[in-house]
């Protein structure tokens, strides 16, 4: 076998590792916002003495209010989660569609949308999504858009330079030649080619949406009437959470937000690496995927 073959089994290899792991810890996610959504009881439940430790009663004890922290961090997770999902599938739709046509456009069209992703990706992301979240107001549909809105950007820098290398490609040309407009040749033939790699930045896209979800929640600018993991933390900090150690209100939110996220990011890397593999590239210069 050759070095590029070991290579190429040896990533793929990682790939598989990386791909099984993030399926798994998903898995456990969506199942735990399953029973979220069938036990959503709109506050964590009936009411307790507060700040109870962990017991049989309470696993993870209760809050300042006297509500079971358990049934709070099961409650947020469907929250925390179709955020993430919502904002990633606009930003990604937006991203697709800026990244194709800045890539198989030319000229002053290509130029100037090629500037507009390059000015974006240099906007810092936190002090615009609190900025427009304070205009916009706290509610989950505005955190979805305001998130949305500053994470397109990724996803079209990958699909337009995927792009600049497809319009040229043998195939192209063929269809350019045989009188196919545009428009058909972008949404047919450009598109399924660029596919690998819009669905990876999508996964991607969703482990950055919910990390940016939690920030802001944390600041005190989620939605007031839907527990989210972030909020949870928010008001163990503002109540003395954080001040007194009390470790069972702060940390299980915080290891539900960062392992969630990882598994989306070692799905979405999983998928990546798919998608750039040497082989793959030249199937997809050589053979349209739409054809």
């Amino acid at each position: 076998m050759s070095n590029e073959g070991r290579v190429r089994d040896r990533n793929g290899g990682r790939g598989k590792g990386a791909s099984r792991a993030g399926t798994a810890l998903l898995l456990c996610f969506a199942a735990m916002a399953v029973l979220g959504i069938l036990t959503e009881s709109g506050g964590g439940g009936p009411r307790s003495l507060p700040l109870q430790p962990p017991s049989r009663q309470h696993p993870l004890g209760t809050d300042d209010m006297g509500y079971d922290l358990l049934r709070l961090l099961v409650e947020a997770a469907p929250v925390s989660l179709m955020v993430g999902l919502g904002a990633g599938a606009v930003a990604a739709i937006l991203g697709t569609g800026v990244g194709l046509l800045a890539g198989y456009a030319r000229g002053v069209r290509a130029e100037v949308l090629s500037a507009v992703i390059d000015v974006a990706l240099l906007i810092p992301m936190l002090p615009l999504m609190v900025l427009l979240t304070t205009l916009l107001g706290p509610g989950m549909g505005n955190i979805i858009l305001v998130i949305a809105l500053i994470g397109w950007c990724s996803t079209a820098r990958a699909v337009r330079a995927r792009v600049i290398q497809l319009r040229d490609a043998p195939f192209v040309e063929a269809l350019k030649a045989l009188g196919l407009t545009r428009g058909r040749i972008v949404l047919l033939h450009v598109l399924p080619n660029v596919s690998g790699i819009v669905s990876a930045k999508l996964v991607l896209g969703i482990a950055g949406a919910m990390l940016s979800e939690a920030a802001l929640s944390f600041m005190g600018l989620g939605d007031p009437l839907r527990p989210s993991w972030g909020r949870i933390m928010h008001f163990a900090f503002q109540r003395g959470g954080f001040a007194n150690g009390l470790w069972n209100w702060y940390l299980p939110p915080g290891l539900c937000i960062t392992a969630c996220a990882l598994g989306f990011v070692f799905l979405g890397l999983a998928w990546e690496q798919r998608a750039e593999t040497p082989a793959v590239a030249e199937e997809w210069a050589d053979e349209p995927r739409g054809a």
